[in-house]
């Protein structure tokens, strides 16, 4: 298993962990997104619970280890895990994308070069095993964000439990999605 500055080395350009500093009603959800100051301290993680994005949003979306997730930009979405996750089980969640080093805004773009390139996706799939293995993950909780990741994720049905929320960048309120989270808290 990885300590916490090993998991930064190798995977902190892709992963992060459902941890964000507090807001009060004061302030826009909004408020504070892209703070990562507070992982210099990562003692509230939570190894088993691993939530699973489809791939890297866009070019120069992750300027340092453990911003993936964490995206301050007016119109990310991100601020939706946060209120989602923030004091239930799935707070310290590990958070990673299946799909590593291709970044593509729109989904189907993704899902078209993994068509055609079958060998990429099982690549990925193996690549994202390894990481569950290297931060020490037991008999993991998966959740998917969105159709998409689902799919390829549920190839590992028989390996792990997986569930999906919608995507946090859809046409979703973070009220409806905590629910979504909510639901699966009294599934596990």
């Amino acid at each position: 298993m990885l300590t916490i500055d090993e998991i930064k080395s190798k995977y902190g350009h892709m992963c992060s962990f459902a941890i964000w500093k507090r807001i009060d009603n004061t302030q826009k959800p909004t408020h504070g997104i892209g703070d990562i100051s507070h992982f210099d301290d990562l003692k509230c993680i939570n190894r088993n619970i691993i939530l699973v994005g489809l791939n890297l949003s866009g070019k120069g979306s992750i300027d340092k280890p453990f911003s993936n997730f964490h995206n301050p930009k007016p119109n990310a979405k991100d601020y939706k895990i946060r209120y989602a996750t923030q004091d239930t089980i799935f707070t310290g969640a590990y958070m990673t994308d299946i799909i590593k080093d291709y970044e593509e805004v729109m989904s189907g773009k993704v899902m078209k070069y993994l068509r055609h390139n079958p060998n990429i996706k099982k690549e990925n799939i193996d690549s994202f095993e390894t990481e569950l293995k290297d931060i020490g993950a037991e008999n993991p909780i998966i959740i998917a964000f969105g159709n998409d990741c689902f799919k390829i994720l549920n190839e590992l049905k028989d390996k792990y439990r997986i569930f999906k929320v919608p995507h946090y960048s859809s046409c979703i309120s973070k009220e409806q999605l905590r629910e979504c989270f909510n639901n699966i808290a009294c599934d596990i």
